[in-house]
C-alpha cells in the first residue's frame, strides 16, 4: 500500500450524511420528495436509506460549487489517494471533466494536439472553447483492427510543427486497453511549454496497482479525467478531475470553468459514492486489482484455448514499444472477426441470448470490462457463452470490413463548423461535403465523423456497414442517422 499523507480511513462526506440522517430534520427545501413520502413508488423502488440522503446543499453538507467543508475534505483525501495536487468531484460524468480540462487550458483560437480516436466529449470541448485540434494519427493494429495511441515520433512531429499549441491530450488507456509512452510524451510536451491533459476515463485502477500501466499523475501530467464509476465502483456519472504538480495557481480558475457547466444541485448520492469508493480503493485497491487482473488473465487463457476458428483475447504480447507501449490487463478485449462475426454481432448475441451485457462491440472486437464487482461464476458464464457462440454462429469472414479507425479530413475547426450555416441532406448524398454534426457508433462514442470534417467515401462505407450489422448510430439531429447537416456550399 502506498504511503498517504492523510488518514484514508476517513470518509468525511459519508460521515456528514449519516449525521444528517440521524437528525431527522424536517425539510422545507428541495428535493420535493421530502426523503420519500412525496413519491411512494420511488421510495419503494430505491428505499428509505437512499432517499433520506438525497439532500440539498446546506452548511453541514457543504456545496460542490464552492466547497469549504466536508466536500473539500473529501476532495483533499481523493487528491492524496490518487497522488494529485488537487481533486475535483464531478457529478456530470467524466465528459464534464474532459471538457473542463480543455476549457481551462485553452482560449479561443488556441491549438490542442490530440489523437483523433477520442471520446466525443473532447471534440465538444473544442466547440465550447472555440479552439482548434491538431490531429495525430494514432496508428492501427492491422491484424485486429484497433486504433492505438500516438507514436512518439508522430507526437514529437506534431509538437515541432505546432510550437504555438497550448496543450496536448492523451488517452490512457484507449477503450481497448492500449497505452502509449505517456511519461515520455509528457516530458516532450512540458519541454515545449504545453500542458498535458489525460483522458483516463478507463484508468482508475492504474492508481492502485503496481502490475498495471503508469497513471497520469505518476507520469507528471497536469490534468487527468478519471471515471471512478467505470472501474472503481462508484455510482454511474460520478468522476474525478485530478490536477498534477505545479497546478496550484490554476485551481481557482479550474473551479470557475467547472461551474460554467456543473449543476448547482449536485447529487449527494453521487458525491458520497466518490468518498466511499476512494476510501475503499485506498485501503484495499492493490488487493482488489490483483484479483481483477487474475480474473482477466484466466478468461483470456480459456478463450484463447477454444478450438479454431475462434477468438483472440489479446494481451501485452502485442505491445510494440511505441504506439502500443503497454496494455491494461484488466481489459478483456477480444477479436472476433476470424470467426466471421463482428463484435457488434457477438455483443448482441451475448445480451439477447445469454443475458450477458458487455461494454461494447465494434466491427472486429468486443470489450468485456472486468472490475471490482466481478465474481468467478460470472467470468465462467461469459467464457461458456463465448464458446457456445463460436460453435453455433462461426462463419466465413470473407467480405467483412476491418478497420475501426477512419482517418479524418479536417477542413474547418469544430467550433467554426458547428456554428456555420448548414443544410440537411441525405447521408448517402453527402460525399465531399463538410459535416457540421457528429456521426458515431455508441458505445464507445468515438466519432466516425466530427464537425468540420470532409465526408469521405470510406467514412460513408464504414457507417453503412456498421448500420447493416446492427451497430447503434447516433450524433445527428436525425434520429435514424440517414440525414446529416453539412456546411452550405
Amino acid at each position: 500500500m502506498r504511503n498517504y499523507q492523510l488518514d484514508q480511513t476517513q470518509a468525511p462526506l459519508l460521515t456528514a450524511l449519516k449525521r444528517y440522517r440521524q437528525k431527522r430534520m424536517v425539510s422545507f427545501d428541495v428535493p420535493g420528495h421530502k426523503k420519500g413520502p412525496g413519491n411512494p413508488e420511488l421510495l419503494e423502488f430505491l428505499g428509505q436509506p437512499t432517499l433520506s440522503t438525497d439532500a440539498n446543499s446546506m452548511k453541514m453538507l457543504d456545496n460542490l460549487i464552492h466547497p469549504v467543508g466536508v466536500i473539500k475534505e473529501a476532495e483533499n483525501l481523493a487528491a492524496d489517494a490518487f497522488g494529485a495536487e488537487a481533486a475535483f468531484f464531478i457529478v456530470n460524468g467524466t465528459s464534464q471533466a474532459v471538457q473542463a480540462m480543455i476549457m481551462s487550458s485553452l482560449n479561443p483560437g488556441d491549438k490542442l494536439i490530440m489523437p483523433r480516436n477520442v471520446h466525443r466529449s473532447a471534440i465538444n470541448a473544442l466547440i465550447l472553447a472555440q479552439a482548434d485540434p491538431i490531429y495525430v494519427d494514432p496508428g492501427l493494429d492491422q491484424a485486429i483492427g484497433i486504433p492505438l495511441c500516438m507514436s512518439l515520433e508522430n507526437f514529437q512531429a506534431a509538437i515541432q510543427a505546432n510550437p504555438d499549441a497550448k496543450a496536448v491530450l492523451i488517452n490512457n488507456p484507449t477503450y481497448y486497453g492500449v497505452c502509449g509512452r505517456l511519461q515520455e510524451m509528457t516530458a516532450l510536451a512540458h519541454q515545449a511549454g504545453m500542458k498535458v491533459l489525460v483522458d483516463e476515463a478507463h484508468g482508475t485502477h492504474f492508481y492502485f496497482s503496481s502490475d498495471l500501466p503508469m497513471s497520469a499523475m505518476e507520469a507528471g501530467a497536469d490534468l487527468a479525467a478519471v471515471s471512478l464509476h467505470k472501474t472503481g465502483g462508484s455510482l454511474t456519472q460520478s468522476s474525478l478531475l485530478l490536477a498534477g504538480p505545479g497546478m496550484q495557481a490554476d485551481l481557482g480558475y479550474i473551479r470557475q470553468i467547472l461551474n460554467l457547466t456543473q449543476t448547482t444541485s449536485a447529487s449527494y448520492l453521487l458525491m458520497s459514492s466518490l468518498d466511499i469508493t476512494r476510501k475503499n480503493l485506498a485501503m484495499r485497491g492493490e488487493e482488489i486489482y490483483d484479483r481483477v487482473v487474475k480474473f482477466a488473465d484466466y478468461a483470456r487463457e480459456e478463450i484463447n484455448q477454444l478450438a479454431p476458428p475462434s477468438y483472440l483475447a489479446f494481451d501485452e504480447s502485442r505491445c510494440d514499444g511505441d504506439a502500443f507501449y503497454a496494455f491494461d490487463r484488466t481489459k478483456l478485449s477480444i477479436h472476433t472477426r476470424s470467426m466471421g462475426l463482428s463484435g457488434v454481432e457477438v455483443y448482441d448475441i451475448l445480451r439477447d441470448e445469454y443475458n450477458i451485457q458487455i461494454e461494447f462491440g465494434d466491427l472486429s472486437n468486443i470489450l468485456a470490462i472486468i472490475s471490482v464487482g466481478d465474481r468467478p461464476v460470472d467470468v465462467e458464464r461469459l467464457i461458456a457463452a463465448l464458446a457456445e457462440i463460436r460453435r453455433l454462429y462461426a462463419k466465413d469472414p470473407e467480405g467483412m470490413l476491418m478497420s475501426e479507425y477512419v482517418k479524418p479530413e479536417p477542413v474547418l475547426s469544430p467550433s467554426t463548423a458547428f456554428y456555420t450555416p448548414s443544410i440537411q441532406i441525405p447521408l448517402a448524398e453527402a460525399e465531399g461535403r463538410v459535416c457540421t454534426e457528429f456521426v458515431m457508433c455508441y458505445p464507445p462514442g468515438i466519432p466516425v465523423l466530427a464537425p468540420g470534417e470532409r465526408i469521405t467515401a470510406r467514412a460513408l462505407t464504414y457507417i453503412e456497414y456498421a448500420r447493416e450489422i446492427g451497430s447503434s448510430l447516433s450524433g445527428t439531429e436525425d434520429p435514424e442517422v440517414k440525414n446529416i447537416f453539412v456546411a452550405q456550399a
